[in-house]
């Protein structure tokens, strides 16, 4: 009778000491389950964070030829006196510079890069030439709001190109920013253009690389 109750009292241990083992198992296998709200909290974050990425950026999209390429105020070239231009033929970009700050963006377009149409690369500087319209009969185009920064009239940053009656050529417009279209110049938005022309000084450095 004695060894019975022995056997008995030994079982139940060994089911309390069981079912204790298997309670510890499951506490500490959810301890390092990520609770629902915790999961649902990071997707909150990474949706915050990839919103304010997508703010953060100031050009205009899509590009639009017409208007200026970033949604903020042009810089106010007064406070910048060793303002200077970096146009860069890889990216399609001109880039307002303070020493070595880049103060707006333009969308741009170089010249296709063949032996007679290339944009040069080099250091140049902003020349006395510049009107608010011509026309080329040589190439059948032209622009508004030119400045010319080599050879006096040969090399300018003006508008995206106009035909013979003044209407702004379609397909130039639409490489703005994207790809080489030009002669050689180095073509802008219409809003772009007439700032350049307006704002940028006589003997400002031009660097095309």
């Amino acid at each position: 009778m004695q060894r019975k109750s022995t056997l008995i009292l030994l079982t139940s241990i060994t089911l309390v000491i069981g079912l204790l083992a298997v309670g510890t198992v499951k506490v500490v296998g959810d301890a390092h389950r990520p609770s629902q709200s915790t999961v649902t909290t990071k997707k909150v974050v990474s949706k915050t964070k990839a919103k304010t990425t997508a703010k953060s950026t100031v050009m205009r999209t899509p590009i639009n030829w017409r208007q200026s390429s970033e949604t903020v105020a042009y810089p106010n070239v007064n406070r910048y006196p060793d303002l200077w231009i970096h146009v860069s033929l890889a990216k399609q970009r001109l880039y307002l510079m303070n020493h070595h700050h880049v103060l707006y963006t333009m969308y741009a377009s170089s010249g296709v890069p063949t032996a007679d149409r290339k944009t040069p690369r080099g250091t140049y500087h902003v020349q006395a030439e510049r009107e608010k319209y011509f026309y080329s009969a040589s190439v059948d185009e032209g622009a508004y709001y030119w400045v010319s920064w080599l050879n006096h009239g040969e090399y300018l940053f003006h508008s995206t190109p106009v035909d013979a009656q003044g209407h702004f050529i379609k397909s130039d417009a639409a490489d703005l920013g994207k790809r080489p279209s030009s002669h050689g110049c180095i073509h802008l938005s219409v809003a772009d253009s007439k700032w350049v022309y307006n704002n940028i000084k006589y003997g400002t450095k031009v660097v095309i690389d």
